[in-house]
């Protein structure tokens, strides 16, 4: 009987190691169809998935409060999985080169907990090598076995997109492959469990893994170009946005838009390839470029706001700018990453003081990750400009109406209030709005001194 058939008939369990934005969502799918070993090193978070507190919000409380998957801090747990699926980040060090400490200390945990029969299929996006060059070592070493004979590899990139309750784990069409034929069925098999719209079957590991870093490297690219004629075009003082949407109306016009390039693919991927092929000695001339233009727009979008609040005779050493969102993306609460803390950092090097609001983000990881302390609802007032860095539906759900609330200056004396109010309806407003949420003409109408990428 096959490996697939034995899961099939929960005759053999699965692991998911790695329990963050990929890993738990694909874990949770599993476990609809078969049984699931859910491992991560980190006891606390393992521990709110237990408790049903879902701190990706990827699948909400309630379904991780039904699911079956066994969560667990426990390596030796493994020992019960015959499919591993290692589903670890891979970041980069401050130079930009790839950070593979995630994923070679996951293939340790798993090769020290490897049994004879089992597939070990990597999830975690790497250069085209590591699988076979960098893993399978390792697997072999701490298991003592023989990679062909005593277990098998493959390999099928993930493609969650983390804040998307659209696309899916079982919408999106998986990439997957296999040291060998066997393997590659028997690992398209297990994915085809819960991939509702099927596998692409990839001719080999190293192909699979090419098409998962080009996928983010070719967004990335159309980006930068995006955020480059953004550039231009307030320069020349025309309106990027209106300008997209006229070129849009053409067929195969490519539809991206200006904006920061954070999180763990888009901003990361390329990176891999780029530092894959400099090894080999060719130096990235299209990639490179694109990634120095998107690496420097947080910096770009704090300057331009420091000229704007000049614009309206504002003083920038002590100026107070409220800045909605600090997520690496839109309704995901993940601030690893982020962009946005580009935009804060240039802004205190000018001497203001940034007030950052963010109702999706963890207020511990945002103190963790940069130290600092998101403010309440009620500290949102006495604006010298509004930066809204993040589109979250709550920000969406604004009006311009909203926003002159978030400059009022807050005194409790009835008298210094009226003539705080009637100082600020004679002053233009600095609105910052990156994301192109509301509407320039109307912005502008209402005596906002408005920008956008």
């Amino acid at each position: 009987m096959r490996l697939y058939e034995k899961i099939i008939k929960r005759k053999e369990k699965i692991s998911v190691v790695g329990l963050g934005y990929v890993g738990m969502p694909l874990a949770v799918a599993f476990a609809e169809k078969v049984d699931v070993i859910g491992f991560d090193i980190n006891k606390q978070k393992v521990e709110e998935y237990k408790r049903g507190h879902d701190i990706t919000n990827e699948v909400g409380d309630e379904k991780l409060k039904q699911t079956t998957v066994y969560f667990t801090s426990d390596e030796s747990d493994l020992r019960r999985a015959k499919f591993h699926v290692v589903a670890v980040p891979t970041p980069i060090n401050d130079d930009t080169t790839p950070d593979l400490t995630p994923v070679i200390g996951a293939s340790r945990v798993v090769g020290r907990n490897l049994t004879e029969g089992s597939i070990v299929v990597f999830e975690s996006t790497v250069y085209p090598g590591v699988t076979e060059e960098i893993c399978v070592p390792i697997l072999e070493k701490e298991s003592g076995l023989k990679c062909g004979v005593d277990f098998k590899i493959g390999y099928s990139p993930e493609r969650i997109n983390p804040g998307d309750k659209v696309h899916t784990v079982d919408k999106i069409i998986k990439i997957v492959s296999g040291m060998d034929a066997e393997t590659l069925e028997d690992v398209a098999k297990v994915y085809e469990i819960i991939i509702a719209v099927g596998v692409h079957r990839a001719e080999s590991i190293k192909v699979a893994e090419a098409a998962k870093v080009i996928e983010n490297s070719q967004r990335d690219i159309n980006i930068a170009f995006m955020n480059e004629l953004s550039i231009i075009f307030n320069k020349m003082g025309i309106d990027t946005k209106a300008v997209l949407e006229a070129a849009g109306t053409k067929w195969n016009f490519l539809k991206f838009t200006p904006g920061l390039v954070g999180g763990h693919c888009i901003g990361v991927d390329p990176y891999y390839l780029t530092y894959r092929a400099q090894q080999l000695g060719y130096n990235s001339q299209v990639i490179l470029s694109g990634r120095r233009i998107n690496d420097n727009m947080g910096k770009y979008v704090a300057e331009s706001t420091v000229k704007n609040l000049i614009k309206v005779n504002k003083q920038i050493n002590g100026a107070k700018v409220i800045l909605m969102g600090i997520t690496f993306k839109e309704n995901c609460p993940d601030v690893r990453n982020s962009k946005v803390i580009d935009i804060i950092r240039e802004l205190e090097d000018y001497g203001v003081c940034v007030n950052v609001y963010d109702p999706i983000a963890n207020e511990n990881e945002v103190m963790n990750e940069y130290n600092i302390q998101l403010c309440d609802q009620n500290e949102l007032n006495s604006a010298d400009a509004v930066i809204f860095a993040v589109s979250h539906n709550e920000f969406n759900e604004y009006t311009l109406e909203n926003v002159k609330r978030l400059y009022e200056i807050k005194i409790e004396d009835g008298a210094l209030k009226e003539i705080a109010a009637t100082n600020l309806s004679h002053q233009k407003q600095v609105l910052i709005d990156v994301k192109g949420i509301f509407d320039r003409k109307e912005a502008e109408e209402k005596g906002y001194s408005y920008w956008r990428l």
